[in-house]
This record gives C-alpha cells, structure tokens and sequence, in this order.
C-alpha cells in the first residue's frame, strides 16, 4: 500500500463557486428544473437534516438566526435510497436544492427556489456537483489510507455556510469529519485549520500552507455566502420569516421518593429558537431543569418538552417561563398545585359515593327481591346467579 497522502485541497474550492460553469453546461440543450423527489432521496435527507437543525440553533430567541448549509456526503458502499455522493443545501430548516450523484443534476426542494432561480443557475449548481462528485472519489480512498482502512462502511461529511442576525452580525463556519469524527474545522480568523486527531494532522499542514486559498475560504465564509443567504430569506419570506406564537401547558405527576415533576410542554411555534425554563418565585432553576429537546410538529411548526422535580413539602410558586421573538413580552403559564389537586379530590369522592349507592341497591335487592315500586319493577337476577340489575320504567 502506498503511504498516505494529505487530503487534497480541492475540496476547499468553493469560493469558486461564485464563477460561471463550462458553456457546455449552460447551452439550450440542458435539462429545465423541476422538484426534486424519489423516494431515496427523502430517506437521506432524514438523516442529514435532524443533526443539522440542532446545530443551527442557539440559546436564546430575541435575536432571530438565520443560517445556510452546505452538506456533502460520501458514503465507501451505496445502497437504496443513499447515494454515494449528495449535496444537500438548505436555509434555516428549508431544503433549498440537492444534488445527487444519482441524479446528476441539482433540483430545487422548494416551489420558491424553482420560480426565482432561473436555468444558468442550475447548471452552475450542477457543475460543481459533478466536479465534486469526482474529488470525493479520490478523498474517500486516501481517508481510508490515512486510516489504514480498506473495507468496510465509511462516511465524509462536510458542512459549511453562514449565519446571520437580525443585527446583520454574520459568521462562517467549516468543518468535516470521517466516520462521524472531527476531522478538521476551519478557523477563519487565523486562517488556519485545527485538526481532530493525528490522522487529520497530515492534511493540516498542507492545507495550513497554502494561504491563498485560505483567504479565499475566509472571503467566501464572510462576504459571499451572506448575499446568497439574503436572497434566499427574500425567496421564501412568507415561510423562512414568519412568525407563530406558541401555547403552553404546565402539568405535574408523582415521581420517585415522594417527589414531583413538573411538566411544560411548549408546541405550535415558529422560527425553531425557543427559551423555556422553569422559575421558583421568579428566580430561574434553569440547573435543575431537563429539555427533551426540540421537534417538529409535522405541520411546519416545533414543539418541546421541559421538566423539573421538586419537592411538594417545599413551598414556592413554580410557573413555565416561556421567550420567543413571536411574543412581545415573555409567556409565563403558572403550576397551582391547588387547582390540579380539586378535580382528583372530586373524583375520590363521586367513586366513593358512586359505590356506596351501588352497594345499597345490591342490599335492597336482596331484602324485596321482585318488589314493584311506584312506576317501576326490580328484575330478578338471571339464571347465572348474576348480581347485575335492570331498572327499567314502566310504560
């Protein structure tokens, strides 16, 4: 086996992005866009997407984030519905295009996208799709040369882009990993590439020297990604910007050793950020409070769970604190311990009167077996020995 070679740079040329296909690719031959679909693709985006919307999200929901992806993945053994090579593209939590190496031509995953972009666009995207789909090739064998690896499954993934703030405060992120470990991470202010291992440490220094193109990753991170971003927002306002108010609903259940919990379950909004914490007499316990995360709806908004134990003996007033940029001022929903008390003394109480009634028909039935009432008749029990009765009124 040859010894293992740095990771080739070409991977790092997407600024280039920004300059025009071959004309070959642009010609009136080529193929018109239209929505992506199949049904591999919805399979692969499933698994890209639920870890990407995590990372898209930031604590705190007064300054709204908007972002834009790229992610490319390679996979060493395909199979149905995973394409060895795909780009998925997409802003906030809206797929934009893809390009697949099954397909072999960018589509757009959005009606927004189709109607805005015209064909000298797809065919760019296209371009380097397939350009990159050749680069992969190379990079997946060396990987597993660095890794001393020759079979098996191995995956790259590579996700890049931009964020921006309703502030206009951007940033750019890089980074790529192998077999779902760091690999290298772009620092854009040093121009510099931090490796995870010392595997990667092969391809930091050759990539650490080649400071033209690191310049160029850090023009495209800062300068270029953020006007893409910005006419995408403006494509698809009425989804990407919208704003829906969440509801929230406080409830409590015994716990172990004699504890409570405390549940608030937030649903209904969007964009995705969100703050929900519990408070103690205004004070957050934000330490002692447990999300179960962020999800979606299914019906294009989120909804999430949080909790917290207390103890019932402890006096205090507990209430779901509840921040999101569609709120003017925070929603605060109260746990009042009294009022979630009422309604199970009340049915203690009608199962107790409910049995002693019916324990005293079953005795008056017993002392005036067939005895008429005025209006109406008790029967007598069936053949089986039933104690069951029927109160039926006589017409």
């Amino acid at each position: 086996m040859p010894p293992p070679q740095p990771i080739p740079a070409g991977w790092r040329l997407l600024w280039e992005e920004l300059a025009p296909p071959p004309a070959a690719f642009s010609g009136p031959g080529a193929a018109s866009s239209r929505a992506a679909g199949g049904p591999g693709l919805a399979l692969v985006l499933r698994l890209l997407l639920l870890p990407l919307l995590g990372a898209a999200a930031l604590p705190g929901a007064r300054s709204r984030l908007h972002s834009r992806r790229v992610l490319d993945t390679v996979v060493s053994e395909p199979g149905p519905g995973l394409p060895w090579y795909s780009r998925v593209v997409y802003v906030d939590d809206q797929v934009t295009y893809v390009y697949t190496s099954g397909m072999k031509r960018a589509e757009p995953y959005t009606v927004w996208m189709a109607q805005n972009e015209g064909l000298e666009f797809w065919d760019e995207v296209t371009w380097w799709g397939l350009r990159f789909q050749k680069w992969y090739n190379v990079s997946l064998t060396t990987l597993g040369q660095l890794y001393n690896q020759s079979e098996g499954f191995h995956i790259i993934q590579t996700i890049y882009g931009c964020d921006l703030r309703e502030d206009n405060t951007t940033w750019g992120v890089y980074q790529d990993s192998y077999d779902g470990r760091d690999f290298l991470t772009f620092d854009k202010e040093t121009m510099t590439w931090v490796a995870a291992d010392i595997g990667a440490q092969i391809s930091k220094r050759r990539w650490d020297a080649e400071v033209l193109d690191n310049q160029r990753w850090k023009r495209y991170l800062e300068e270029k990604c953020i006007p893409w971003l910005r006419s995408s927002l403006e494509y698809g306002k009425e989804t990407l910007q919208r704003k829906v108010r969440p509801t929230a609903r406080v409830s409590d259940r015994s716990s172990h050793d004699g504890l409570t919990t405390l549940s608030c379950k937030v649903s209904g909004f969007y964009p995705r950020d969100i703050t929900v914490t519990w408070l103690r007499n205004g004070e957050s316990r934000q330490q002692e409070t447990y999300s179960e995360g962020i999800l979606p709806s299914g019906d294009g908004t989120y909804q999430t769970w949080v909790t917290m134990e207390i103890d019932p003996k402890i006096k205090g007033h507990y209430s779901c604190h509840v921040e999101h940029e569609s709120l003017s001022e925070p929603l605060s929903v109260s746990w009042e311990p009294n009022k979630n008390l009422i309604p199970t003394v009340a049915g203690v109480i009608t199962a107790a009167v409910l049995i002693v009634v019916i324990i005293g028909v079953v005795v008056w039935k017993k002392k005036h077996p067939g005895k008429k009432g005025d209006g109406y008749a008790v029967a007598q029990a069936n053949d089986q020995g039933s104690s069951g009765s029927d109160l039926s009124a006589q017409a």
